[in-house]
Order: structure tokens, then sequence, then C-alpha cells
């Protein structure tokens, strides 16, 4: 079968599991579309242990105890560190560098019979929003390759999306799962912070990281977050204890009972992302209701649609409030530079990574180490939380964004009081072109305004594909549940794209 690379986790398993294509067979036809590392989305693949996880797939299959995702294939971004292939986190600092033992959710997914591909490109150490700041070089958007996948996970949404694995790994640290699968046209979500487990996981900001899938629906998300999720409470200190659940379970339960009294979904749009007062109620009456600002959005018109089709479904959509979002951005980028700072202090030379080939004496090896071996975006964010953690500025800055932190996490909740499900855009526009932003990090930074608060919630989130822009570019819409509602959210989703299903079956026009 020639077109088994344009299949989803869903189909694949599907066939598989009865027999009609063999996990050498799919795993073949992947590895077909690797040559040359389109898009430059993969940073390393080996074609031997995938043919040797596929042929064991195979056995499991003939013998019946497949698990039930057998042979199905997916690729890591490559901040889980994996024995059989080299994990680098995008950075220079750990170039070759090949694990002892596999993450807790390479591990699972494996478990579940899954064969991997291999390791997926990504801003170094997962500090991005562009996928411009890998050590080995950007990784550019399928739709349209003069522009960006989005990051940090930007080579798992390209990969996906140019049909190069059905799916992929991601992390979420400020929406680097949401972000790129937006820009990429695919479907991504983030899990209520400790529903995965972070064992493995190269850190970046630990009380943020949290791994999800990415895949082409909600549909096949929901299979891989059931297999990936779980407690690991021995390795991971941030584990929930909280046993692993079927997340595909709500999937066909119609949108007017989806409630969670058992009626009508009731979606809540925050006024502060679209500039509506608390007077301003009939907003939902199309873009002549929204202000000039936010018809100016390249992305408006087709969040606005995607919400008046949810309407349509048998859902209740209306203004929630949300304070002061905008105060996510010096809040996120405060506590997760400090964490950053703290996390990165690990990779001085001595143990293992980058060593300068000269150096006098330990603290000049130190240096000159750190300075090599880490890019300009690390050190910036390094740099930027020693500052924040310093004595004398601790207290103003560190202390006082933990406690604004607390306050989004309470918003949320009152919101959720009147809720079922939080909506609104991923982000402002749509992929910008590569090198665009190289020269202000700040305008990256203030592209993740809609996708940090949940983070800093801890809440579970994810992006819809729901149209182009004029530019054809993907536009993805954000839900946001409350703790533990992934289910909810993947209903939704689902539901959306059973009746929408053009927008998550496009393909960039290279592969059409």
């Amino acid at each position: 079968m020639n077109d088994l690379h344009h299949l989803g986790v869903a189909e694949l398993a599907a066939l598989l599991q009865t027999k009609q294509v063999s996990a050498v067979e799919v795993a073949t036809r992947f590895l077909a579309q690797l040559g040359g590392n389109p898009h430059n989305a993969f940073s390393d693949v080996n074609s031997e242990v995938t043919l040797e996880q596929a042929r064991a797939s195979d056995a499991k299959l003939a013998a019946g105890t497949a698990g039930p995702l057998e042979g199905v294939p997916i690729a890591h971004k490559d901040v889980f560190v994996t024995k059989d292939f080299v994990t680098t986190a995008g950075s220079k600092m750990l170039r070759g560098y090949r694990s002892p033992f596999d993450a807790t959710v390479v591990r699972k997914l494996r478990e579940a019979g899954m064969v991997t591909l291999g390791k997926l490109n990504c801003d170094e150490f997962a500090m991005g929003s562009s996928n411009e700041n890998s050590a080995f070089g950007a990784v550019s958007n399928p739709w349209e390759t003069s522009h960006v996948p989005g990051g940090s996970s930007g080579g798992s949404a390209a990969a996906v999306a140019a049909r190069l694995t059905p799916a992929a790994t991601g992390t979420d640290t400020g929406g680097s799962i949401r972000q790129p699968a937006a820009f990429c046209g695919i479907t991504g979500i983030k899990p209520t912070y400790g529903r995965a487990s972070r064992y493995g996981m190269v850190a970046f900001a630990s009380s943020l990281d949290q791994a999800g899938p990415m895949a082409r629906s909600a549909e096949d998300c929901a299979l891989l977050l059931s297999a990936m999720c779980g407690p690991d409470v021995d390795r991971d200190s941030t584990s929930l204890d909280i046993a692993a659940t079927d997340y595909a379970r709500d999937l066909e339960r119609p949108l007017a009972r989806a409630g969670k009294d058992g009626g009508p979904l009731k979606i809540g749009f925050p006024r502060a992302w679209w500039g509506g007062s608390e007077e301003e109620t009939e907003w939902l009456d199309g873009m002549a209701a929204a202000p000039s600002h936010l018809r100016q959005w390249e992305t408006w018109p087709k969040i606005n649609g995607a919400l008046q089709s949810l309407v349509d479904l048998g859902a209740k959509v209306f203004p929630v409030t949300l304070n002061k979002p905008e105060l996510a951005i010096p809040v996120y980028y405060i506590v997760a530079c400090a964490e950053a700072s703290s996390n990165l202090s690990r990779f001085d030379g001595v143990k293992f990574g980058h060593r300068a080939a000269q150096y006098g004496d330990l603290l000049d090896m130190y240096q000159k180490t750190r300075s090599e071996g880490f890019g300009n975006e690390v050190k910036r964010r390094i740099m930027t939380g020693a500052y924040v953690l310093s004595h004398g500025y601790y207290d103003a800055y560190y202390l006082q964004a933990q406690k604004i932190r607390r306050m989004i996490a309470d918003d949320f909740q009152r919101a959720f009081a009147e809720c079922d499900v939080i909506a609104g855009p991923v982000a402002p526009t749509t992929a910008w072109k590569l090198g665009e932003k190289a020269d202000d990090p700040v305008a990256n930074y203030l592209a993740d305004i809609f996708t940090l608060p949940a983070s800093l919630a801890g809440l579970p989130c994810m992006s819809v594909p729901v149209g182009f822009d004029e530019a054809g570019m993907p536009v993805g819409l954000q839900l946001i549940g409350n703790y533990l509602d992934e289910a909810r959210l993947l209903n939704v989703a689902h539901q959306f794209q059973l009746a929408h299903s053009e927008f998550h079956n496009a393909q960039p026009g290279s592969l059409a």
C-alpha cells in the first residue's frame, strides 16, 4: 500500500490489528519518506533499530499478544532520552549523547507497541517559539517552507504535517505543543501538569514542562495520551498518583449533552482576549460585533467561525472573565528562566556532554564549556534566571511572579465555575517567515500571550485546526479544560473534526 504514510494512528492501528498490513511494511514506508530529511525535522534516524522493533511487533501481532498501538510508528522530540537514538535537546552541549535508559514516555509508548522512527529537531533545550534556535538548523513549515513551524516542538509538528510520521511526542512549557500544532495544521494536547511523567525529559522549567502527543486528529491524540500517561511517582516527584484512563471514552458524546451537568457544553471565551467589556456580551453575532483591533488579527475570522460551528453542534458560547492575562508573559519569563538557570547548571563539562578542548583551570573550563555549548537564546534565559534569583532581586521578581501565578490559577477556577471549557486563539498570528523575528526576541515572547496562562496554571489544553488565513497558513483554536478534564477537551475537538474533516485532513500543497 503506497498511501500508508497518509493514514493516521487509529487507521494504521486498525489495519495492523486485522493483519491487513505488517508493522515492517508500515515502518519501511515511513522510513522511505525520511530520505533527505525533509524540512530538517529529524535529528536522528536509525533504520536498523526501527525495523527490529517492527519485526518484534509483527511477532506479537501474530501471537495475539499485541499492544493497542502495536506496529504504529512514532517519533520523539529530541528532549526525551532514548537508549537507541542520540539525544541532543537541539544543543551542541549534548551532541552525540546516548542515554543508558529510555524516558518513561518513550518506554510506555513502546510498551503499547509503537515503533520508533527517530528523534525530532527542536529549539535548544525547548527554548523558543519558532524552532530557529536549534544548534542543528531551523525546521521549515511544510505549508510554506519559508515560514517557521512554531516551537519548540517544531520538528514534531512539521513531521506530522508532512506525513513523515503519523504521530510525535512534544513538550509544552509555555505553549510548545499548541503553537507549533496550530502553525502546522495538526492536533496537539498538553495534559494536566503531572499526568505524563517527566522522567527522562531533559528539563527546561520543571514546574511547567509537560509531555503530550501531536497527531492529525483528536482521536489519534486520545489513543496516544491513554498510552503515555499514568503515575510514575518512584521516578518523578511531580507525577500525579492517578491511574491511567481511556481518553477516548467520551469522543462520541454530542456537545448538546457534553456539559458537566449533562446539558449543553458551556464554552467560555475570555473577554480580555478580544477586548470586550462586561456589558458587551452579544459578541457572537459575527465579525461586526468584534472590536476593530481584534478584526485585524490574522487568526480571528477562523476562531470566530469555529466558535459559531461549536454553537451549531449544540454548545453554548459566552464571555468569561480572566483578569490581566498580559501579566502571564512577564510571570512566565521570570519563573521559566529562573528554573532554566537552575536546571542547566549541570551542563558544565564535568560528567557528560560538551567540554572545551583547551582551558586553564576548573573555572576556565566551566566558562569556555558553557560559552561554546549553549546557543544565544539559552544563554539569554540562563542570565535572566540567574539575575531574578540573585540576592536582592529574588523577592522583587521571582517571589512576586509566583504570587501572580497563583492568582492566574485562581482566576481560571472562577471562570470554570461558569463554563466547562475555555476557548480562544492559540496565537495572534499564523506562522511568520524564517528570520523575521530573529533580531527581536521579545516579539517571539509576545506571540505566546494566549498559551502562557494555562501553562502557568498547569491546566490541560490543546490546539485544533480550524482553517487557513488568506495566505493559506493554518489557524488553530485553543481549548482549555479544568484539571484532569482531558477527555472533555478531546470530545469537543473530535466533534468539531467530525463536522469539519477538511481542516485536520488537509495536507500541504507539496503533498497533494
